[in-house]
C-alpha cells in the first residue's frame, strides 16, 4: 500500500489520462464480445456528447487541482479530520479506510443529493438522459455538475482528513469502476449478483439508469454498495424491464446533441412519474 501511495501522490497527468482512455478502451471491446442490451445504434456517434463530457470533466478538474492539494497539505499538517483523529493503524487499512470514506462523502452523497434538490437534479440530468448507458456514459455530466462533484470532493478532504495520495488513488479508482458499472457488458446473473454485495455491479447500476421512479432514485453508490444498502436506497431490478433514459425528457434527439445537453440544467423542472413496478 506504501508504494501505491507513494506513486499516487506524485501520479503524472499522462498516466491518470492513460488510466482513462485505456479502461474506456478495454470495456469498449468487452461490451462487442459480451453485451448486455443489443442496441441498435451508431456506437461512435453516440459516443460523440459522452466524450465531449468526459473532456470538459478534465478541463474543469485538473485546473483545481492544485486546490485538492493544498487542501490535503493542510489536513495532514494540523492534523485535521476523521484518518487523523483514529489511532496509528496499519498502512493497507489506513488507505482501504479512506477509499471507502471518499466514496461514502465525496461520492454517494452528493449523488443523492442531486437526484433530491431540483436544481441539481435538472443538472445531472445530463448524466441520465442518455438512451443508450455504455461505457462512454460514466463520464457524461455536464461542466456545472463537475463544479458540484469537485465542492463535494473537497469537503470530503477536509471531513475525512485524506492525503492527495489517497485523492488521486480514489479518483483513478472511480474512473474504471464507473466504467465497469456503465458498461454495456452481460454478466453470468449470480457472479452480478455476489459482486454486487460489495462493489456495484454492471446490472445494479443499470436500475440506477431506469426511466422512472422510483428505480432512478436508488443504487446511488460509485464504487461500493455498501452504502445503498447501508441507507436503504438499494433496489433491484430484472434487467429485461430496464429502460434508459428520463420519461418526462424523451426526446432522443436532443438528449444526444452536444448544444441541447449544455442548456438541459435551464429546462424547466419537470416531476418524474413512478413505474408500475413499485
Amino acid at each position: 500500500m506504501e508504494v501505491i501511495l507513494n506513486y499516487f501522490e506524485t501520479i503524472p497527468p499522462l498516466h491518470r489520462g492513460i488510466i482513462i482512455v485505456g479502461g474506456l478502451t478495454f470495456f469498449w471491446i468487452l461490451e462487442g464480445i459480451m453485451p448486455l442490451f443489443g442496441f441498435s445504434y451508431k456506437k461512435w456517434k453516440h459516443a460523440i456528447p459522452n466524450i465531449f463530457f468526459t473532456l470538459t470533466t478534465i478541463l474543469v478538474n485538473l485546473p483545481l487541482a492544485f486546490i485538492f492539494l493544498k487542501s490535503s497539505d493542510w489536513v495532514v499538517a494540523n492534523n485535521f479530520g476523521i484518518l487523523n483523529w483514529l489511532p496509528d493503524m496499519p498502512i493497507w487499512l489506513y488507505g482501504i479506510l479512506g477509499i471507502f470514506l471518499i466514496d461514502g462523502i465525496g461520492a454517494y452523497l452528493p449523488h443523492l443529493i442531486e437526484h433530491k434538490v431540483k436544481p441539481l437534479w435538472m443538472v445531472h440530468l445530463v448524466h441520465h438522459s442518455d438512451h443508450h448507458v455504455d461505457t462512454t456514459t460514466a463520464n457524461r455530466h455536464h461542466p456545472l455538475e463537475s463544479l458540484i462533484r469537485y465542492v463535494f470532493t473537497l469537503m470530503g478532504i477536509f471531513v475525512i482528513g485524506t492525503p492527495i495520495a489517497l485523492v488521486f488513488l480514489y479518483q483513478s479508482l472511480s474512473i474504471v469502476a464507473t466504467q465497469f458499472n456503465h458498461a454495456n457488458i452481460k454478466l453470468p446473473k449470480k457472479v452480478d449478483f455476489l459482486l454486487s454485495y460489495i462493489i456495484v455491479s454492471p446490472d445494479m447500476h443499470k436500475v440506477h439508469h431506469h426511466y422512472k421512479l422510483p428505480y432512478t432514485d436508488s443504487n446511488y453508490g460509485n464504487i461500493f454498495s455498501v452504502w445503498d444498502r447501508l441507507f436503504g436506497t438499494y433496489m433491484k431490478l430484472d434487467t429485461d424491464k430496464i429502460v434508459y433514459g428520463v420519461d418526462v425528457f424523451p426526446d432522443e434527439t436532443k438528449n444526444g446533441n452536444i448544444k441541447d445537453l449544455l442548456l438541459q440544467p435551464f429546462q424547466k423542472y419537470r416531476k418524474p412519474t413512478t413505474s408500475k413496478e413499485e
